[in-house]
């Protein structure tokens, strides 16, 4: 790609997608990999996440790398009223591009998940994306041009055993991405959802998983640049290649064989 090719498409993408982007869930992994890909196209930011301190150095290497205004909100995605707190503090904003990123999993046997911290898992993977979009596309189909990127999972595309929980949450996101993907197509609104396969992440780690030891994990930051560039691709977007044959692979099985393939492979693999 020439430099004057490149030039244009990144013109392009900032005049409908900026001025503005929010990111959730910003701090760490594929959001702050979207901060820094964002900024890097010249968007200004609103970057939302719990820990006020990483995003204050974040913004402060964002400023100083790209010039790029931003503006912090701490926000527990948890809470019922998060989204309306994101809404009134962007109030002034010509957002253009809403990152619903935020989100972490559960992994072992159903029972043994602790119930408290599956409805704060419903509440940040499911209840976050549903309200941020409400909030936010009246604003998007008043300016007639902009979009809606919602992180889901390969585990949404199907029941993956030893994560039901995450990946039922992950169903709803991939199913409300299609259904806002018809509803908006005419309104100039892009709407694409992400389903990533193993990406480098401190959510990974923190669900028992070393990256190291993974084969087919891909960086958060090519996970990020791959889906900016099909945006405008939806409604969905599988952003490994792997992943995506795999799924495909699963898909075309019976449904049962599927399911039981993957029971006994995780099961086979063991703890990380």
């Amino acid at each position: 790609m020439t430099n004057t090719t490149n030039v244009t498409r990144l013109a392009y993408f900032k005049e409908r997608y900026g001025p503005v982007a929010v990111v959730t869930g910003a701090s760490s992994g594929t959001g702050k990999a979207f901060a820094d890909e964002l900024a890097a196209r010249g968007l200004d930011l609103v970057l939302v996440a719990r820990r006020l301190d990483r995003l204050e150095g974040i913004a402060r290497d964002l400023s100083a790398a790209h010039g790029s205004q931003v503006v912090n909100i701490q926000a527990d995605l948890a809470r019922v009223d998060a989204a309306e707190k994101i809404a009134a503090e962007t109030a002034t904003l010509d957002v253009g591009l809403v990152v619903s990123n935020a989100g972490f999993s559960m992994k072992g046997d159903h029972a043994d998940n602790d119930p408290h911290a599956m409805t704060d898992m419903l509440m940040v993977n499911c209840h976050a994306p549903l309200q941020l979009t409400r909030v936010f596309i009246p604003r998007l189909r008043a300016r007639g041009r902009g979009g809606i990127i919602l992180t889901s999972s390969v585990e949404g595309l199907m029941g993956c055993p030893y994560s039901g929980a995450y990946s039922a949450s992950k169903a709803l996101v991939r199913a409300l991405g299609e259904a806002l993907w018809a509803e908006l197509r005419e309104d100039g609104v892009d709407v694409l959802t992400l389903c990533p396969g193993a990406t480098e992440s401190e959510g990974l780690a923190r669900s028992g998983y070393d990256p190291a030891k993974m084969p087919n994990v891909m960086k958060a930051a090519d996970v990020v640049a791959r889906t900016l560039d099909r945006i405008a691709d939806g409604p969905i977007f599988v952003s490994s290649d792997h992943y995506r044959a795999m799924f495909e692979k699963l898909s075309a099985m019976p449904r049962g064989e599927a399911l039981m393939a993957m029971a006994a492979g995780i099961k086979a693999a063991g703890p990380r």
